[in-house]
């Protein structure tokens, strides 16, 4: 048997994929295998909720969607795919797994068990820069999981400050806000240190407390990966010293 046949294929430490992937709003900047939300969806989030509706719109980052996940009484770093970051081919991954490993106690005390992170790690330019100054600032958290279930904002929230996560900053809590409302509040560069244009915003609907759905919206003109080598047939663009993180 040959040697490409025989050697075993990473696993997935948590059975499945890292983080699924977000659906669009109409008249979001969409790409291939994107897809958009039922129209019925996006007026509930830009402009006629339900009864017992809140709408949580979030700055967007851009970076490589990446989980914290407490498995097994330890803390692992695993991609968007669902592999963990050591294994992944990617050097930023590599400082991904380095960044978790350093902090893997103070996770291992502030996440429960069975409960995953969900953040973008912003080491690398994919499609925006972003001046980073600290280690700390180099994930950013947007989601939690407690098993498969999406936990409630404000549990999330707490989470985070108990983990001493950054959190993708707020710019509306409670009422609907439409798209071009939303790109106004947060503003050319955004609240995490973008050198170039943001990429959008994210919507979330919580209805009596609970998750419901999600869209999000990207701004015209945005071309995915443009720093990235694979597109820009230039070198890689650190938004941080790679050889700097504490592993």
């Amino acid at each position: 048997m040959k040697d490409s046949e025989s050697a075993a294929k990473p696993a997935k430490p948590l059975g499945r994929r890292g983080y699924g992937s977000t659906p669009h709003l109409p008249g979001s900047r969409v790409g291939p295998g994107d897809w958009t939300i039922h129209e019925g969806q996006a007026r509930i989030l830009t402009s006629r909720p339900r009864k017992g509706d809140r709408i949580i719109v979030t700055e967007k980052l851009d970076g490589s969607c990446t989980v914290v996940a407490r498995l097994g009484g330890d803390a692992l770093a695993v991609t968007r795919a669902g592999y963990l970051a050591s294994d992944s081919p990617y050097p930023q991954h590599h400082g991904f797994a380095s960044w978790v490993a350093a902090r893997r106690r103070s996770f291992a005390r502030s996440l429960p068990e069975g409960v995953t992170v969900a953040g973008e790690w912003l080491l690398q330019a994919h499609g925006t820069r972003y001046r980073i100054e600290e280690e700390d600032a180099l994930f950013v958290a947007f989601a939690a999981f407690d098993g498969k279930a999406r936990m409630p904002h404000d549990d999330a929230r707490t989470l985070f400050r108990e983990a001493g996560l950054r959190a993708a900053a707020v710019v509306s809590d409670g009422p609907p806000m439409t798209q071009e409302e939303a790109m106004a509040a947060i503003g050319d560069r955004g609240f995490h240190g973008a050198l170039d244009p943001v990429e959008g915003a994210v919507w979330t609907c919580e209805r009596d407390g609970a998750f419901d759905f999600i869209a999000k919206h990207v701004v015209a003109g945005k071309v995915d990966g443009c720093y990235l080598p694979r597109v820009s047939g230039l070198d890689d663009v650190w938004n941080y010293d790679p050889a700097a993180i504490t592993a």
